[in-house]
């Protein structure tokens, strides 16, 4: 593990595009193509995502996410096959008519690959590198980043940050001892998986304690179910029932506040579905923290 240095996040390249981590906060816009996503935004149709990501691109987002598996609590798990059939016609389409870099949301190795292949610039790991340790050799190999998320869900802890900052000083590692640069690594806390309610907001109050591991952090809390548990939306979620409806813009200010104290704790990526809202967060946050 080489020296951390919190206040020098250095360069990553993905595509044609350069973050300069700490100039400014970036965007990732969500595209999914699961018609079962836990935020009501899902998208079947391949002609349908790609003017999703037009759009997404033109209200500012910096890299846009395809997921093609939801990731919602008790959701089922789908095939590789099945995965691969949503995400590699959509990432061949994005590849050739967007111009942004793009990510793709997966812990298969074969869908991650293929993806790869088809014109995605950047592996988006959901379970750090725990259920697949091999997409950090692919991301090694292709020489393009890697989000390593912390997943509670198969064990729930009580310290969270403790567990949160271990497990991604285990992935970091992992991710390092198979060949992926230190520039190439992202860290995410994991807002919303195996967490509890009042945890998601402990990670955010205390967001800046990730900096000590010396890669940017990405912060992924929009339109998740806490904002509705906080926001008394959802009442179901606070006798931690489990009520899957689209959120909407339900969520959209309780988002904008997560992003806007999430940037102001460290945060240097978030993933959104309202980008240009989003975008709109962040800007006015960066003059604040940032000076820019």
């Amino acid at each position: 593990m080489p020296d951390y240095k919190p206040s020098n996040l250095g360069s990553t390249r993905c595509r044609s595009s350069v973050f300069h981590w700490g100039q400014r906060t970036y965007v990732m816009g969500v595209v999914n193509v699961s018609p079962d996503s836990f935020s009501g935004d899902g998208i079947a149709d391949a002609k349908e995502a790609l003017a999703r990501a037009k759009q997404l691109a033109s209200e500012g987002a910096d890299i846009i996410d395809v997921g093609g598996e939801s990731t919602r609590p008790a959701s089922t798990p789908i095939s590789i096959d099945e995965e691969l059939q949503r995400v590699i016609r959509v990432v061949e389409r994005l590849a050739r008519e967007v111009s942004v870099p793009l990510s793709v949301d997966t812990y298969k190795v074969e869908v991650a690959r293929q993806a790869l292949n088809a014109g995605a610039n950047m592996i988006n790991d959901i379970w750090g590198l725990q259920k697949e340790p091999r997409l950090a050799e692919l991301a090694a190999q292709k020489g393009v980043p890697i989000v390593l998320m912390s997943n509670q869900r198969d064990s729930p802890c009580q310290d969270i940050m403790t567990a949160v900052i271990s497990d991604l000083k285990r992935a970091i590692k992992q991710a390092l001892s198979a060949g992926v640069p230190w520039e190439n690594i992202v860290i995410d806390p994991g807002i919303g998986f195996g967490k509890t309610q009042e945890q998601n907001v402990e990670i955010l109050q205390r967001l800046e304690e990730l900096k000590m591991l010396g890669r940017p952090i990405l912060l992924g809390s929009s339109r998740k179910s806490f904002i509705g548990w906080v926001l008394d939306l959802t009442p179901e979620q606070r006798s931690n029932k489990v009520t899957f409806v689209p959120p909407g813009d339900r969520r959209l200010e309780g988002t904008a506040a997560t992003i806007a104290i999430g940037i102001a704790k460290g945060a240097d990526i978030v993933r959104v579905h309202d980008v240009k809202e989003m975008a709109r967060v962040c800007k006015m946050s960066d003059a604040i923290v940032r000076g820019v």
